[in-house]
């Protein structure tokens, strides 16, 4: 199957490439025409550096006929990409967010529907074995009804490496927009698809404030998010670029899940080894999750040859992306947001999901 890598603007870009190119099923070509000029970290150089097909622009890479891309490009470039993908008959899998707004987002998801081609969102984290027991735990009982959901989706500022994550014009935002919508997924999934009835949102900009320069767009690097469902359970969303440059790993991303019999914790990234590392003058924290990447490739290219609807899809995408929405209006407003699901018929109880294997950790509520 030949796959495309649509732009090189997203860090994910070469994991994903780094996961493909060795792949005997998979024959590899990228493009990144929008790379800054001279940057060692883009375009060519990095294909190079990576060992990989390179082609000057999106044309020469349509032309060639992948049956499946990967859009990586910047955040308010995707619905451009995607519409050309869909356009083209391949199969397509989006980097959250799938946009940047909800009319985007809708006309992206019509395009592959009538090109009846898969639109895939990029939320790997659901992948996880032990978030599939968290999904068995809710569904079997033994939790009762969920009260309180605490999610956290933390990291360095990725400004940091690629300076459009803090630019509005290129991002649609800052963490807000980067962070909220992994722990919104996992929230979309163990309710089955509802919806908040009501966000609220408070943010700063301690992180990525420039006094110096009043040009420089000032994005959140801290944001907290709450959601009110419809049976009053109650989440919440710390989705902070609160890491230090110095920080032993990139981030993390934890779930706490509160029922009425029992509490629930997941980590997507538990450290498996830490320590310090004195080569390196440094403290070093090995991870020991599983590949969530690899995972959610395997599952995208899987659909894409079986003609099966891949999930998560652009609808999952615009869901959580509705969330993300709503904060900045309530950030806005310094006023909680009604959404739109608060006109709909709300669910009888947040029990019953479907069951996989996994690990989790749980404590017993007394």
């Amino acid at each position: 199957m030949k796959v495309a890598i649509l732009s090189f603007a997203h860090l994910h870009a070469a994991t994903y490439i780094e996961l493909l190119r060795d792949r005997g099923d998979i024959e590899l070509v990228t493009t990144d025409p929008d790379a800054p000029p001279g940057d060692p970290t883009r375009g060519k150089d990095l294909a190079d550096e990576l060992g990989v097909t390179y082609r000057a622009g999106y044309e020469e890479v349509f032309a060639e006929r992948p049956q499946a891309v990967i859009v990586t490009s910047e955040n308010t470039r995707h619905r451009q990409l995607v519409e050309q993908a869909a356009a083209a008959g391949a199969h397509i899998l989006c980097e959250k967010p799938i946009a940047t707004t909800q009319h985007d987002a809708r006309a992206m998801i019509d395009a592959c529907e009538q090109a009846g081609v898969n639109l895939m969102t990029a939320y790997p984290v659901r992948f996880h074995p032990a978030f599939t027991a968290l999904r068995h735990t809710l569904a079997e009982g033994s939790l009762g009804s969920l009260l309180s959901v605490h999610g956290v989706n933390n990291s360095r500022p990725p400004g940091l490496e690629r300076p459009w994550f803090a630019d509005p014009a290129f991002a649609g935002g800052g963490a807000i927009m980067d962070h909220t919508l992994h722990i919104a997924d996992l929230l979309d999934v163990l309710l089955d698809g509802e919806q908040p009835v009501q966000v609220y949102a408070v943010a700063n900009t301690l992180l990525t404030r420039n006094d110096q320069d009043e040009d420089e767009p000032n994005v959140e690097s801290a944001g907290l998010l709450t959601l009110t469902y419809a049976q009053g359970l109650v989440a919440t969303i710390d989705c902070s670029w609160s890491h230090p440059s110095t920080h032993p790993t990139w981030g993390g991303l934890t779930l706490t899940c509160v029922g009425q019999r029992a509490l629930v914790e997941f980590d997507a990234f538990p450290p498996l080894l830490d320590g310090y590392d004195t080569a390196r003058a440094t403290t070093r924290w090995e991870p020991g999750a599983i590949d969530l990447d690899a995972a959610m490739l395997d599952k995208f290219l899987t659909a894409a040859r079986t003609g099966q609807r891949a999930q998560p899809d652009g609808e999952t995408g615009l869901r959580t992306l509705r969330t993300a929405l709503a904060a900045y209006e309530s950030l806005r407003t310094s006023q909680p947001v009604i959404t739109a699901a608060a006109a709909l018929p709300c669910s009888s109880s947040h029990t019953s999901r479907s069951p996989r294997e996994g690990r989790f950790s749980s404590q017993e509520r007394t």
